[in-house]
């Protein structure tokens, strides 16, 4: 039996997709490996059925494509993982540790990748953060319990801020392990938009959740990486 159940939420990842499944084959046996498809538009399904445990067709929506892998893991701990992160090579030993030590749940210290020295800065801030308000974004490779995932209906079906609105509940039922090891990530995102514009767009959103915005507004402005419908 796996001891890890790793989902990874995939909508047109075609390029890069062979990259980070081979990646992810040092893994195995010991983790589960399920890619959930939200609809892509070219061959990332199709790519992936060679790399993995299962490939699942649903809808798209992370938080919905997340839940759906969830209820097909087997394993004691689920993890959710992007397509654009790298695990580290002691993820599995780190995981392990923090369930015997007590934890319920938690997520990776973070790096990103690009040739703009405000990344390491960016990433600096990222994991601070979290160590701060215990709650983890989605790039920073969050795990749980499946049990307990399972207990709190997992991921609200919201379009945006599903992996705060989690950690905010999950941090009801204690405090996350911090693994200091970490992931990588694409900042791919923060090149395209300009690097101080969306450290301000992520906060400004976040406000804006913290006050009851809707998330299916905010997945608009984030989209557009804009702070306002123009």
């Amino acid at each position: 039996m796996a001891e890890i159940s790793i989902i990874v939420p995939t909508l047109n990842e075609e390029v890069g997709m062979i990259r980070f499944l081979t990646k992810l084959q040092s893994f195995r046996p010991r983790c589960e490996l399920i890619v959930v498809d939200g609809g892509s538009e070219d061959d990332t399904a199709l790519l992936a059925e060679a790399y993995v445990d299962e490939v699942i067709r649903t809808d798209k929506g992370r938080a919905l494509q997340m839940n759906v892998g969830a209820a097909f893991a087997g394993a004691p701990v689920v993890l959710f993982l992007h397509a654009d992160t790298y695990l580290p090579e002691d993820a599995v030993e780190q995981i392990q540790q923090a369930m015997e030590q007590g934890y319920q749940w938690g997520r990776f210290d973070i790096k990103l990748t690009g040739n703009h020295p405000m990344l390491t800065i960016v990433a600096w801030l990222m994991n601070m953060r979290s160590r701060w308000t215990g709650i983890a974004t989605g790039d920073q490779a969050l795990f749980v319990q499946t049990k307990l995932f399972e207990q709190l209906n997992g991921f609200a079906d919201i379009v945006l801020m599903e992996d705060i609105e989690l950690s905010s509940r999950l941090k009801h039922q204690g405090s996350p392990y911090n693994v200091k090891s970490k992931v990588t990530s694409s900042g791919r995102r923060w090149i395209s938009f300009g690097i101080f514009k969306t450290i301000t767009l992520m906060w400004w959103l976040r406000l804006q959740y913290f006050f009851d915005v809707s998330p299916k507004y905010l997945a608009q402005l984030y989209k557009e990486g804009r702070f306002w419908k123009a």
